[in-house]
């Protein structure tokens, strides 16, 4: 390499770190779309929109959701894949579009989990449970599965359509159980929660936030929590797993991710600013009160989580052989 060579890319190198620095600086001089790909109202949307309130406060500028659902996330998920990797455009990403998805729907998937994202940093758990209609006879986890087993089909279920966390969930559930239900897809989670609590739908399992407005009256009963661990919000909840499906274990997640390309110092800002607004008081007493748990899982340990989270579904799905409608 001659001399003249070396010296112009080190002066391209430069300008482009240059470039950078300038542009993260300046950064941000418009609004930031954060990509939704899932109902408004759901309880994905409810955690997105309490820590992107705080981050707009702090970078003074605003952050709009923007609900771009179908295809069980797929299509607003590839947005992100395919938007300007400049910082303007970030998408909120939950465990069943990351990790449960590509193993169910390969041929549908259009983007590596591992790869085609940045991480910012986690936003929020969310606690699900299994729940009954308020007017269900059933009581327990057991009666349920009593029921299903005596009468097949008699029972049926909602969810917030084909390849949604309730769907899922509810999958996992009826091969580790040995039962069967009747799905009923509705077209969101907001939705199938207001089918269950009116009895037009006898099972679900249902966000806590979801489940908030409908506790109060009975019109939804908590059987069971899904997850693997009782909940701190429903600490004489037992798990699915402690009521007679051992290994069950069913939680999700949302975080939020800048598409592949980002440059490192607008990268570094967003984590700053999300690490920033996870730690404050009032976001988690917000979450609290919403049915939701903060998850202020840094960035550094995202990409181990999805991989952890990956490898776990591709097991249950090939095990349970749970199959996309």
């Amino acid at each position: 390499m001659t001399a003249r060579k070396f010296f112009g890319m080190l002066a391209a190198l430069f300008s482009t770190a240059l470039c950078s620095t300038a542009l993260a600086q300046g950064y941000p001089e418009k609004p930031i779309t954060i990509i939704l790909p899932l109902q408004a109202g759901s309880a994905s949307d409810v955690a997105v929109r309490i820590v992107a309130e705080r981050m707009a406060q702090s970078m003074k500028q605003g952050l709009p959701i923007e609900n771009v659902t179908g295809a069980s996330g797929l299509i607003g998920t590839e947005r992100l894949v395919k938007a300007r990797a400049d910082g303007y455009t970030l998408a909120a990403l939950n465990n069943s579009i990351l990790t449960i998805l590509p193993n169910i729907q390969k041929d549908k998937v259009k983007f590596d989990p591992h790869t085609d994202f940045i991480p910012i940093g986690g936003l929020a758990n969310i606690p699900t449970l299994l729940g009954v209609s308020g007017d269900s006879p059933i009581r327990s986890v057991k009666e349920l599965i009593d029921l299903a087993r005596a009468k097949p089909g008699s029972l049926n279920y909602a969810s917030g359509g084909p390849g949604s966390p309730q769907h899922l969930a509810t999958e996992m559930f009826m091969a580790m159980a040995g039962v069967q239900f009747a799905h009923i897809p509705y077209k969101g989670a907001t939705q199938a929660a207001a089918g269950l609590a009116g009895g037009q739908v006898q099972v679900m399992f249902i966000a806590h936030s979801l489940a908030l407005p409908f506790l109060g009256s009975g019109k939804v009963r908590p059987i069971a929590f899904a997850g693997g661990e009782r909940s701190a919000a429903f600490p004489n909840l037992p798990t699915v797993a402690e009521l007679g499906v051992p290994g069950y274990d069913y939680s999700s997640w949302i975080a939020l991710f800048a598409p592949k390309g980002t440059p490192a110092d607008i990268v570094t800002r967003l984590r700053r600013e999300v690490q920033a607004a996870t730690a404050i008081a009032e976001v988690r007493e917000r979450m609290a009160k919403s049915g939701l748990e903060l998850w202020a899982v840094t960035a550094e340990r995202l990409p181990q989580v999805i991989r952890d989270d990956f490898a776990r579904w591709e097991k249950v799905v090939r095990t349970a052989n749970i199959k996309a409608e």
